[in-house]
């Protein structure tokens, strides 16, 4: 029998937009006994995505919407306390959708995967070796298939997907420019991420910089915002381009349908590829971007940027922080 009591954070309400603290309720439970072929996890850091945003939305994007009262979704990384199921045992380290609480009562399919990385600290499977990296990896290796020599354009460049590709197109022999918000994350992009370029969207002509650092065009552009952004960095295309949409963080509601300037002309006189991806539809090749990125990582040759909120009381007003731009790295809650 579980004594233990578990705090969890429900979505008390539903955002018409940016998911804010007082949509969320901190609630506290006990921990339910294990039925058959499941796992109790105890959450040691839990993630903060901008993809949140999409799944309390009431209009269903790749996954269905969280419902009233239930946990908020989100992964988390941890380790199994008790075992009801052939495959795990306790002391192991996995990382899943477990949610925004201190105790995850689960079966197999919500673990992503057993962490297994020698020497490198758990958080990191929530970030550069985790969903983030993983996304980085696939969809610019697979989707944006970068050539040594080729311009890749990154909006929010120093996020922890942008961040990541950045250097990834680097280790490709890419030159590498970044977008990003603020003097900070354009000095992060420089310093830490290695960005060639790095252009303040906010204080600056982003046409006019944009222009001069890609004199002969963009030849791969990573989009992690749609919008206004995009709109810009498509008319700097060169012939055969690749524009690979990961995010849309800069749409504010798909209901009404957003309207902007058409991509159609762009793509077809620069004879352009523009492709969205998932990174779940890549599942059964996690490891072979793991593998690749922790190697990366002892080698010193990907750097990452952790900004860790201490508690699980920070969890509600997280999501709506990130969109902000308060985060200096990949977002993550460590739960005391």
């Amino acid at each position: 029998m579980n004594n233990n009591r578990n705090r969890q954070v429900i979505l008390k309400s539903r955002p018409a937009d940016i998911p804010q603290a007082d949509h969320f309720e901190i609630i506290e439970s006990d921990v339910p006994d294990l039925r058959d072929g499941q796992i109790l996890v105890q959450n040691l850091y839990l993630s903060v995505e901008p993809a949140m945003r999409g799944w309390v939305s009431s209009v269903a994007n790749y996954s269905e919407p969280v419902r009233i009262g239930e946990v908020m979704r989100s992964f988390a990384a941890g380790e199994v306390l008790q075992s009801a199921h052939p495959d795990f045992k306790p002391g192991d380290k996995v990382m899943g959708m477990f949610g925004w609480q201190e105790f995850a009562v689960v079966g197999p399919a919500a673990v992503t995967r057993k962490i297994g990385e020698d020497g490198l600290p758990l958080s990191l499977s929530l970030g550069v070796t985790g969903l983030n990296g993983i996304t980085a990896f696939f969809g610019l290796l697979d989707v944006g298939q970068p050539r040594p020599g080729d311009t890749v354009v990154v909006s929010t460049a120093a996020g922890a997907v942008g961040s990541a590709v950045g250097q990834i197109a680097k280790l490709s022999g890419c030159r590498t420019v970044g977008i990003a918000g603020g003097p900070a994350k354009v000095a992060q992009c420089r310093e830490l991420f290695g960005y060639d370029v790095a252009i303040d969207y906010k204080s600056n002509s982003l046409e006019t910089a944009l222009a001069a650092a890609c004199p002969a065009g963009v030849d791969l552009y990573f989009d992690n915002t749609g919008g206004a952004i995009s709109d810009i960095v498509l008319r700097h295309l060169a012939v055969g381009a690749r524009v690979v949409i990961c995010g849309t963080a800069s749409v504010s509601s798909w209901n009404p349908w957003p309207n902007g300037p058409r991509a159609e002309r762009h793509l077809l006189v620069k004879r352009a590829r523009m492709q969205g991806f998932v990174i779940f539809d890549y599942a059964p090749r996690f490891e072979e971007a793991v593998t690749r990125l922790a190697q990366w990582i002892r080698d010193g040759r990907l750097r990452y940027s952790e900004d860790v909120l201490e508690g699980i009381e920070h969890a509600p007003g997280a999501i709506a922080g990130l969109y902000r731009g308060e985060n200096t790295g990949k977002r993550l809650i460590r739960i005391r």
